[in-house]
């Protein structure tokens, strides 16, 4: 779960991460409240999980009330690629003598946590990392260790951080991780990271995801969830636990396996073709399973052909084929079904369906095959 700019400060607040004073507003009123108890000059910011605020328009500098509601008028119900804006963060402005770069993520190559740092802040990492890799210092933290403030000022050292400010930014550091860790995120993310001034280090901005696996941990997760983004066909598989992301293709995508599903995308694209989704169903393919997909896929208007794409490995062939036949009874699909199935019981799975088949439900041998099929009868590819 990817947390908006206010929601990460937050989070950082609670493990003692310094950021600057602020609050939320939703109303051109309630900024101007905002302003007046975080104290002049102040920056009002778009709430939005997209890059390119400020490009966009989305962060203004504002000296006085008036200009605070001047800003927050304009930029409440602003679209910034395709996100449209109802909440505000409004904060004190800071004085910056320099931006820093800092995170904390996974590094599930080496099975390790990696901390990043850079004296090149405020820009994206990625661009950084493109043109001037050096610029990036590097951590891995063994999670049994976890980093000590020794190990978190060498590393601030090596990246080149102004000497006022490595104290601090080490500090800083320590506490990123324990928010990281305890506060069981994907990523922890400071860009930019400040030296003000009058020489105090602390967060600008945050990007923060949530570990969604985590949650039973967390039920104050609950109100983040309850301002997350979704679209509706996101927000129905939500309700019936499915594993989906929404794409903008035309061929709805079921296979049970996260690497089966990412390859079934990859083969659609291959052969000209456009994903309308991701969607995993696991191991679990029975009727409820396959109708509830089904269900969610046929929800969306910009589906044209549907793949269902089963390599049965502990999940039966047969169990999926009749989670299928039960589905059709229960889901009026809108599109075409295209069915790939291999694996354990295949042929049983095949006999099944085989009564079942017409120019709306066909069956193909191949991954490749079927996805040659399924574009087509979406009306395109090759």
């Amino acid at each position: 779960m990817d947390l908006y700019e206010y929601q990460g400060k937050q989070y950082f607040a609670r493990f003692g991460i310094p950021i600057s004073p602020g609050g939320v507003a939703d109303t051109v009123d309630e900024a101007v409240a905002q302003a007046d108890k975080a104290g002049y000059p102040v920056v009002v910011k778009a709430q939005v999980k997209v890059g390119g605020r400020g490009k966009a328009g989305g962060i203004q500098l504002a000296d006085d009330a008036d200009a605070v509601r001047r800003h927050a008028g304009n930029i409440l119900g602003m679209d910034i690629s395709g996100h449209t804006v109802h909440r505000l963060w409004i904060e004190n402005a800071s004085d910056i003598a320099r931006e820093y770069y800092a995170s904390f993520t996974l590094d599930r190559a080496a099975k390790l946590h990696l901390c990043m740092v850079s004296a090149k802040g405020g820009v994206e990492i990625e661009e950084v990392a493109a043109t001037d890799p050096q610029a990036i210092s590097r951590l891995h933290v063994d999670p049994v260790d976890g980093i000590s403030l020794d190990a978190a000022a060498g590393l601030v050292a090596e990246a080149g951080i102004d000497e006022q400010a490595r104290s601090q930014a080490a500090a800083l550091l320590v506490k990123l991780y324990d928010c990281y860790v305890h506060g069981d995120c994907d990523l922890a993310e400071i860009n930019p990271l400040i030296l003000t001034t009058d020489g105090r280090v602390h967060a600008l901005d945050a990007k923060v995801t949530l570990d969604d696996n985590a949650a039973y941990r967390h039920p104050e997760w609950d109100a983040f969830a309850g301002d997350e983004e979704m679209d509706e066909r996101e927000k129905l598989a939500r309700e019936k636990g499915l594993n989906y992301i929404g794409l903008s293709g035309s061929v709805g995508i079921i296979a049970n396996g996260a690497g089966l599903a990412m390859s079934t995308l990859d083969v659609v694209t291959q052969v000209g073709g456009t994903a309308a989704n991701f969607l995993d169903i696991g191991g679990g393919a029975n009727a409820d399973v396959m109708a509830a997909a089904l269900d969610v896929i046929n929800s969306d208007a910009a589906v044209r052909a549907i793949f269902v794409n089963i390599f049965g490995g502990i999940t039966r062939v047969d169990e999926v084929a009749n989670g299928v036949v039960e589905a059709l009874r229960r889901v009026d699909i809108h599109s075409p079904i295209v069915l790939r199935l291999d694996g354990t019981n295949a042929e049983a799975g095949r006999e099944i369906l085989a009564a079942h088949l017409s120019d709306n439900l066909v069956m193909e041998p191949t991954m490749l095959a079927a996805a040659r099929r399924a574009v087509a009868l979406a009306g395109g590819g090759r």
